[in-house]
């Protein structure tokens, strides 16, 4: 086995798991989660954690 032969293994190995983490983030099971973690901006509180407009000194 030549450093060409090793090479090719490696490529070919990175492209399973290319293809295994590309398979995972689009299957159906994931799905639901990634939706709920791209809407965790939008949910909740919109002033929690921001000062109140009322209590700004001028």
């Amino acid at each position: 086995m030549d450093i060409n032969d090793l090479r090719s293994l490696i490529t070919v190995a990175g492209l399973l798991c290319f293809l295994a983490i590309v398979g995972w983030a689009y299957g159906k099971s994931s799905k639901k989660r990634f939706e709920e973690a791209a809407n965790l901006p939008f949910s909740g509180d919109d002033d929690q954690g921001a000062p109140s407009s009322t209590t700004h000194p001028r």
